[in-house]
């Protein structure tokens, strides 16, 4: 048996020995790369307790160097307290303010009820006008612009009679509730413009709708802001008035009343447009009371959901 195994030995053919050879050699340069110090030591390794190089720069990682993401800058409180009240009024109210920067709406518990727009509903319908003269590529004459002016300024019913006429009556009131996204809101059943049902959350909705340039579009909205702060007369009235007499005039308004014989109800309603925010005020009451009634009730409830020191 010994004999065997040195005949084997003898017998190892070179290609052997070469394959043995070269598996010894890879084992010798492996353990020169792993070897401390070794010039063949790779460079990309790394030592133990060290922190791994970033592969981009070749420097050890610090995480605690990253950027860190810039704060959200905190919103300015509205001038308006999300609170319920209780006011010694007569007949119904409600109100609701929609803050323009989140979209967040704040307001009575009843809020999403309805009472007839009166001339509330005039902004909506000189938007309309607008909008539509703008989409059919037309320019309004410098008469029917007047004509605006007094719907807005001065609350002329003849005139909002024609504008409404002309942009197709209800028809228009239905394209308030696509445009503008409210839920509560329907035109009369008769027609007419000054008993469309609105809410105070949809009037303030309603308000966003103008502002954001939705209702005029792009080329009138400014024009039609600067209308609405401009209202005069018995019409100006209510939620600005609750403001210091700085800001009342870069308050944008547009307000309603109407003594309606059938319910023998006096409605008186008021929508104004901030910078940041809108509101919806709505009243109703017996109507021998009079309009300036819900006149100073408007204002009264604004005050009463306004922060201390507004």
């Amino acid at each position: 048996m010994a004999g065997s195994r040195r005949g084997d030995r003898r017998n190892a053919t070179p290609l052997t020995l070469a394959a043995v050879a070269a598996i010894l050699i890879g084992l010798v340069l492996v353990s020169l790369r792993l070897l401390p110090g070794s010039p063949l030591q790779s460079a990309a390794a790394s030592h133990w307790g060290e922190p791994t190089p970033d592969r981009s720069t070749g420097e050890p990682t610090d995480r605690s160097n990253r950027p860190k993401p810039s704060p959200t800058p905190s919103l300015e409180p509205l001038p308006f307290a999300d609170e319920q009240i209780d006011l010694d009024i007569k007949g119904w109210y409600a109100w609701s303010v929609l803050d323009i920067r989140t979209g967040k709406i704040i307001g009575s518990e009843n809020m999403d009820e309805t009472s007839t727009t009166a001339s509330l509903i005039k902004s909506w319908i000189v938007a309309d006008y607008l909008r539509k003269a703008a989409e059919a590529g037309q320019t309004p004459s410098d008469a029917k612009l007047a004509d605006a002016t007094r719907i807005i300024r001065d609350s002329d019913n003849t005139r909002a009679e024609q504008f409404y006429n002309s942009i197709g009556r209800s028809a228009s009131i239905k394209r308030m509730v696509s445009i503008c996204k409210t839920t509560d809101s329907s035109p009369a059943a008769d027609g007419g413009w000054s008993r469309t049902n609105l809410s105070p959350r949809d009037t303030a909705r309603l308000g966003a709708c103008i502002k954001d340039g939705r209702a005029a579009g792009p080329k009138w909205t400014a024009w039609l802001l600067d209308e609405m702060r401009q209202v005069r007369g018995t019409g100006d009235f209510g939620i600005r008035k609750a403001f210091p007499a700085a800001e009342r005039k870069t308050i944008a308004i547009k307000n309603g009343w109407v003594d309606r014989t059938r319910e023998q109800e006096m409605h008186v309603n008021c929508l104004a447009i901030g910078d940041n925010w809108t509101m919806g005020v709505m009243v109703r009451y017996p109507v021998g009371m009079g309009y300036e009634y819900g006149m100073k009730n408007c204002q009264k409830i604004t005050e009463a959901v306004l922060r201390s020191g507004t």
